[in-house]
């Protein structure tokens, strides 16, 4: 064990701690993306020790320590000065054992720590077409010295991006389809963007028609915030993230507009969308209004009319599920009072949707989990929805939805923070055995957790029960499945939230609705059988509280996997960050194909020039209808030849760090901006050197006040 304290300038000497931790078995990494690993740059030395929520960072001169802090492992920013710690022995790392380790070169968890293309991979200059990028190459050329984007063309083509171009390279993405290179010798590339335009023109039309309608709709305007509104607020028992106070702020303009609000809320699990829906559906019924809640499940319906009743309780705004746990003569009087205004918030599953059920005021509709409903359901939906404020919350919008929000026509909100001390779900993607398993569940009971054992085949879910009763004789271990009866599944769920199995061997039903604290660990077996955003919600289930969560996706050691389920498990892998449910829905877009989405004529275009030149082209083109102006995403910097434009690799050693950094540096508008990163850079990395001041001067001069 290390010992750290500033007050007595009781701590190891600068080499010192680094011998150190490579013998407390610390993996020394180029930047610390998980437990038991260390990081070491220049006078910096960046740690994730094993009895740590988060990673630490030192900073050294000679051998005392300046600094000692921790820090975002997502945004590698600091967060809290610290004056002491330890730092335990990584040797024997029970707590985060990861068989499958994730890579940094397949970590994409955010963009502005490592850029998201790197050599090898096919890119897209907007000006050139399709390429493969080989990486940043030092070159002086004529006057000019400075870092350079390599993109190999056709042949012998070559192109060398300079930084302030640098921005016109996106990653080349489009499904599974292996794109051809382009020439830049001819103007093959310029024809197949101006096709692709015209495609546009006329998708864009037709979405600008669909927002010039809704537009034109009246609907219930709002009033402001209510005193019974900001008491309700005022007694959420945690602290709202910066993400859901913004959304929530959002949803109330919605509401106080005279438009009807249709907006799209992505966020993982345990990211706080409840919340959001509930404070929506307090203002609902402070202006006499009704809201209805559809959820896919009766337990999610449960959870959520509980959560629901306990915080409307000392306010006159009547709560109601209707749900197989009520009887018929319940249910029929809930009607009764839906109808007759009694009740405010209704909660239910399809149930809501029936015939039978009549409102009397509907104000708000909220549709949770909405990939969950079927095509019947969802016109249904739509014809309730007509006049009514809409919100979708989903933590994997389906693909549809995502490309609607993204073109404009509906409004789109992501909440990307996780609550305050949640740990990443450590995920091990490796092939199937028994001491693997063995040694998960055993690490979890003898934390006094449960798990999650999902085996999606009901015929021989008997035989894996069997199986497990040999290997964990002494274990409580509950079976549940879609073909159990209704109120036999609910029973065995009841039991499980209640902890009296250990373990539950279960199908997919899981993948919604249960919010079970004390489960933090979940072995998938078969996982090359389901599909990715099925995967993330089910892994979902696990590590929504301040306990590290565990994750095994497990396939069959024979088992040849198909191009698409390898795709699959590397995307979980890549976003095993959380806050990544909104990049897997783009990554599922990508992996299915928008052929199915927009029509083969579409689809062809999304090949041609990449998802994501295609969404930008997209918004463009509708924005030309709207008659927006063009966003200004930069200001288009321009260099002096004599200015030496690049960062040294000896400061910033990591080639797409670097160029993570150079490409916000290109989407710099203010001056305070640039101060901001330059902070963030030497909390980072140490002292900027000389060498590279005249390069962020000659930015700082072009910048905006």
């Amino acid at each position: 064990m290390i010992e750290i304290n500033l007050t007595t300038k009781a701590y190891p000497k600068y080499q010192d701690l680094i011998s150190k931790l490579a013998e407390l078995g610390y993996e020394r990494v180029p930047i610390v993306l998980g437990i038991g690993e260390f990081a070491v740059r220049g006078s910096i030395c960046d740690i994730f020790p094993t009895n740590h929520t988060h990673p630490l960072r030192l900073e050294y001169f000679d051998n005392e320590i300046e600094r000692l802090n921790s820090f975002d492992v997502h945004t590698q920013k600091s967060i809290s000065a610290l004056t002491k710690t330890t730092i335990q022995d990584a040797l024997n790392k029970e707590n985060c054992f990861n068989f499958d380790k994730l890579e940094i070169d397949d970590y994409k968890g955010a963009d502005q720590v490592l850029a998201d293309i790197k050599p090898g991979d096919y890119v897209v200059h907007e000006d050139h077409g399709v390429g493969l990028y080989r990486g940043l190459h030092h070159l002086v050329l004529g006057r000019r010295e400075g870092e350079f984007a390599f993109i190999q063309y056709l042949g012998e083509d070559k192109l060398y991006v300079p930084l302030e171009k640098i921005n016109r390279i996106t990653l080349y993405s489009a499904g599974e389809i292996t794109p051809r290179l382009n020439s830049l010798s001819d103007n093959a590339w310029q024809k197949t963007k101006e096709r692709a335009k015209k495609a546009l023109a006329d998708l864009a039309e037709d979405i600008y028609l669909l927002y010039k309608t809704r537009e034109s709709v009246e609907g219930f305007s709002f009033k402001e915030d209510s005193l019974w509104q900001i008491d309700l607020e005022e007694s959420f028992p945690h602290k709202p993230t910066d993400d859901q106070m913004m959304i929530t702020d959002q949803v109330k303009r919605d509401m106080e507009a005279t438009r009807p609000m249709d907006r799209v809320i992505a966020g993982d699990v345990g990211f706080g969308k409840t919340e959001i829906i509930l404070r929506a559906a307090f203002k609902a019924a402070e202006n006499n209004k009704q809201t209805a809640i559809l959820v896919p499940t009766t337990i999610l319906a449960e959870q959520h009319y509980q959560t629901f009743a306990e915080r409307f309780q000392k306010y006159p705004h009547q709560v109601e599920v209707v749900s197989r746990f009520k009887t018929a003569k319940e249910q029929k009087q809930i009607l009764e009072d839906l109808k007759a205004n009694k009740v405010k918030v209704i909660i239910g599953t399809h149930r809501l949707l029936g015939k039978d059920v009549e409102f009397y005021d509907l104000g708000l509709l909220v549709v949770d989990e909405e990939q969950r409903f079927g095509v019947q359901h969802k016109e249904k939906i739509k014809k309730i929805k007509a006049n009514v404020d809409v919100l979708m919350i989903s933590a994997t919008p389906i693909p549809r939805t995502l490309y609607m929000a993204l073109t404009g026509s509906k409004d789109f909100s992501i909440l990307k923070t996780a609550p305050v001390n949640r740990k990443p779900i450590l995920t091990t993607v490796a092939t199937y055995n028994d001491e693997l398993v063995m040694k998960a569940v055993q690490h979890e009971i003898k934390n006094h957790g449960q798990v999650f054992y999902l085996f999606n085949n009901v015929q021989k879910i008997g035989l894996k029960f069997q199986k497990l009763k040999e290997l964990f004789p002494d274990l409580r271990i509950g079976v549940g499945h879609g073909q159990m009866k209704e109120k036999e599944l609910e029973e065995v769920l009841y039991k499980f939230i209640h902890n009296e199995f250990d373990l539950l061997l279960c199908t997919t039903i899981i993948e919604n609705g249960i919010d079970i604290p004390r489960a933090n660990t979940i072995i998938i077996e078969n996982v090359h059988l389901l599909g990715l955003a099925e995967l993330h919600q089910i892994r979902g289930r696990v590590g929504r509280t301040e306990k590290q969560g565990h994750a095994y996706l497990l396939y069959p050691e024979e088992m040849v996997l198909s191009t698409k389920a390898k795709e699959r498990l590397k995307a979980i892998r890549e976003y095993a960050a959380l806050g990544s449910g909104y990049k897997l829905a783009l990554k599922d877009l990508e992996i299915r194909g928008a052929g199915s989405l927009l029509g083969e004529k579409q689809h062809g275009h999304i090949s041609a020039i990449g998802f994501e030149l295609y969404c930008k082209l997209l918004e463009e083109s509708v924005n030309r209808f709207k008659h927006d102006q063009p966003k200004v995403r930069s200001l288009n910097l321009v260099f002096d030849p004599d200015v030496k434009s690049y960062i040294p690799d000896t400061y910033i050693s990591h080639e797409r760090e670097r160029l993570a950094i150079y490409r916000r540096i290109m989407n710099l508008m203010h001056k305070e901006q640039l101060y901001d990163l330059i902070n963030e850079i030497e909390d980072r990395y140490g002292k900027i050197p000389k060498e590279v001041k005249p390069f962020f001067n000659f930015v700082l001069d072009q910048l905006l006040d």
